[in-house]
């Protein structure tokens, strides 16, 4: 499903104009996407838990070469599902 299936199904529920939907989910998104960034921890009851992790730099091996690659430590977003979305889901 894209943004504009969302924003159009969103419309359709609530009788709100599209344009003015569309505003709203590109607010959340990108309210969303900056407190991530900041490193904030997002929690939606029922839906899910978005966060920052941080990796452990790494050893990998390149497969063409057999050389070993160092992967820095970085910051990755993480998503988890709330255990009442997954029970939703496992039901259908």
């Amino acid at each position: 499903m894209t943004k504009a299936e969302i924003v159009q199904v969103i419309s359709e529920k609530t009788g709100f104009v599209r344009d003015d939907i569309a505003t709203i989910v590109d607010a959340f998104l990108e309210t969303v996407k900056e407190s991530i960034v900041d490193g904030k921890h997002i929690e939606i009851r029922g839906f899910g838990t978005m966060k920052v992790k941080e990796r452990k730099e790494t050893v990998a091996r390149n497969p063409r070469t057999g050389e070993k690659v160092t992967i820095p430590k970085r910051k990755v977003p993480t998503f988890k599902f709330s255990k009442e979305f997954k029970n939703s889901v496992s039901k259908k």
